[in-house]
């Protein structure tokens, strides 16, 4: 089965993957945000004879990230971004509103490179570019999601 991208793929270097999805939801030229802080504690263990603390973690957290410059070419996706948004009447509808994603880098062949797998993802924020008919210029959409988790892998055997 065939991979389908999204038009105009030239320019954009980071598909999305949604969950075990084979599909690409959407492209992106810019994806940023990705940051992780552990915070910790100091303290000293009870055999610690020369009185040095230690650092120990107690709580990750990890930056919402962001994709722009983009655009989503799935419904089923955009239906998952806006389920998280308040409705006229009501809260946000989406059930299952924290989904995994894959962000899957290209190389300047357009070949996948680098997987960031974005854990627990949720969505937090869309933006559309301003639209100007005087211009010709690609109509592009930015994501931002809160995360809980993060991965890096390395697709073998791209050139």
């Amino acid at each position: 089965m065939a991979i389908r991208y999204p038009e105009p793929i030239q320019t954009f270097r980071f598909l999305i993957r949604v969950g075990d999805s084979k599909e690409i939801s959407a492209a992106f030229s810019r994806f940023s945000g990705v940051k992780m802080e552990v915070e910790t504690i100091q303290m000293r263990s009870g055999n610690e004879g020369r009185g040095v603390k230690e650092f120990t973690p107690v709580f990750t957290s990890f930056a919402p990230v962001t994709l722009s410059k983009g655009v989503v070419g799935d419904n089923e996706f955009l239906d998952w971004m806006l389920s998280a948004s308040a409705g006229v009447h009501t809260g946000p509808t989406g059930l299952n509103l924290r989904r995994t994603i894959d962000v899957i880098t290209l190389n300047e062949r357009g070949k996948p490179g680098v997987i960031w797998t974005l854990q627990g993802a949720m969505p937090i924020g869309y933006e559309l570019s301003p639209m100007d008919g005087s211009r010709s210029e690609v109509l592009t959409e930015s994501l931002t999601f809160a995360i809980t988790g993060m991965k890096r892998t390395t697709k073998s055997g791209t050139e």
